[in-house]
């Protein structure tokens, strides 16, 4: 009886057994099944919406445990978490985050749209910047993006690049080029490594101010970021500007300044600015400046290329241990000092050592940055001599003198501003109508001393003539005495 039990315990252990392979076997091949159709991974996104993402790229087949049927556990819902995040990193490293983008909603992949190649958006200037293959024919008036013949739309700029936008004096000698995007241009011949910056040295180039507002501190402020790694091609250009000026440009590129109007290759680019960035008069805006470029950046910098010494003045705490310096810019024409003597003598007495000196287009800048560094103090008569204040020392003093005529707005957006920007003291006087050369001119009720104001209103050429081109300055020296002492009250605070 016994045997027989056993016989049949035996029978049934071995029906069981059958029963788990077969169940095992049934197992396999379905989950054989599942894993030949590579079934699609549900993943939720953040805004509450079942996405579908595809299989990972890599070829990297990533399941959970299929045998561990305790799916709530920690280690399962950990497994799920890293899943579910090795999965979405692969699908976003498979995608170049500069030209695409996966939706958020619908998981299909957006390419965004190429911005406009111009901003015209500025007051001051038009700026136009390219990344791609650029074309730019020599000796012609076109700048080419280069793109497929199904590419729409089709753009064409119109840009003078000169940053006097809105002066139509100052663009007719300005050559106008234009920008377009285009599937035809002539064979490259040149191929550049390093960016492009256009622009155009006609203008009121020649006038020392507008050589620096117009195009030195925008040449700054738009190559500086580069180190020297950028090439000037330039338009009307003017060898005896570039001579100059060229101590500047050499800094601020490593490479010689293609004359675009003389030039009869096509040079090729993959970066190409047209037009210089620019602020206000004589003003760079931190917040708009690449790496928050200062004028004090600025300033800086052109004391450097110049190799002047001195780049902050110290406190003169004992005036009989050294005199202050003080330079007088004398203008030769209009707005020229009458009594440059008398001025002389008047700031010898204070203690001063008295430079007078003249700056005009043919002055050789490097030397006169030279005599204008180690100077303490300067002053002059509103006008393009001042613009020489860049090379003086952080903390010197600044001296201007306005004209009669309601200039004092125009003195203070030009050089008054600016100064306090460079990081210099400012002091203005303006000329009563006694010390103006007008008086000579114009009897005491003469619209011009009793409404200024009404030649303004008649157009700045209007105010040129009258208040700028036809005046001299007489100065009281009484009565400047005390501006002469303030600026001694600032080297010694």
């Amino acid at each position: 009886m016994g045997s027989k039990l056993k016989l049949v315990r035996n029978v049934n252990h071995a029906r069981r057994f059958r029963f788990l392979v077969l169940m095992a076997g049934c197992f396999v091949v379905t989950m054989a099944f599942l894993v030949a159709s590579k079934p699609q991974t549900p993943v939720h996104s953040n805004s509450g919406f079942r996405t579908w993402l595809p299989p990972p790229q890599s070829g990297r087949l990533l399941i959970s445990d299929p045998f561990n049927f305790d799916a709530c556990s920690e280690s399962n819902i950990e497994k799920e978490k890293s899943f579910q995040r090795e999965e979405n990193a692969i699908v976003v490293e498979s995608t170049p985050k500069e030209e695409a983008s996966i939706h958020e909603l619908t998981g299909t992949i957006q390419i965004p749209e190429r911005k406009p190649l111009c901003d015209v958006s500025d007051q001051r200037v038009d700026v136009c910047e390219m990344y791609g293959d650029i074309r730019i024919p020599g000796n012609s008036s076109s700048v080419i993006f280069m793109e497929p013949s199904n590419a729409e739309p089709k753009e064409l700029w119109q840009v003078h690049p000169y940053p006097r936008k809105g002066d139509e004096a100052c663009l007719a000698d300005v050559r106008e080029l234009t920008v377009k995007v285009s599937s035809e241009s002539p064979k490259c011949t040149f191929h550049h490594d390093v960016p492009a910056i256009v622009f155009s040295v006609g203008g009121y180039t020649g006038n020392l101010f507008h050589d620096f507002t117009d195009l030195l501190v925008p040449l700054f402020l738009t190559a500086r970021q580069f180190d020297g790694e950028v090439r000037f091609v330039v338009t009307d250009f003017k060898r005896w500007w570039i001579a100059k000026y060229l101590p500047v440009l050499q800094r601020l590129s490593k490479y010689p300044v293609i004359d675009h109007d003389k030039d009869d290759e096509v040079h090729c680019f993959k970066q190409v600015i047209v037009g210089l960035r620019a602020h206000k008069e004589f003003h760079i805006d931190p917040a708009r400046a690449p790496n928050g470029y200062t004028m004090i950046d600025f300033t800086k910098f052109m004391r450097r290329v110049f190799s002047v010494g001195r780049e902050t003045l110290n406190c003169i705490e004992d005036l009989s241990a050294r005199k202050p310096r003080l330079l007088i810019i004398a203008r030769k024409r209009s707005r020229a000092f009458t009594n440059v003597d008398e001025i002389v003598a008047a700031a010898e007495e204070l203690g001063y050592e008295v430079v007078v000196g003249e700056a005009d287009a043919g002055t050789n800048l490097a030397r006169f940055a030279q005599i204008v560094n180690s100077c303490d103090v300067m002053m002059g008569v509103h006008g393009a001599g001042l613009t020489n204040f860049v090379f003086l020392p952080l903390n010197a003093t600044v001296i201007q003198i306005v004209p009669w005529g309601g200039l004092e707005w125009i003195a203070v957006l030009d050089f008054g501003n600016p100064a306090k920007e460079m990081g210099l003291n400012y002091v203005q006087y303006s000329i009563s109508i006694e010390e103006s050369t007008l008086s000579e001119q114009y009897p005491k009720d003469h619209p011009a001393f009793t409404d200024p104001m009404s030649f303004h209103k008649r157009g700045f050429h209007v105010v040129r003539s009258t208040f700028m081109e036809n005046q001299n300055v007489k100065l009281d020296v009484s009565r400047f005495r005390d501006v002469l002492w303030k600026a001694l009250e600032h080297m010694m605070q």
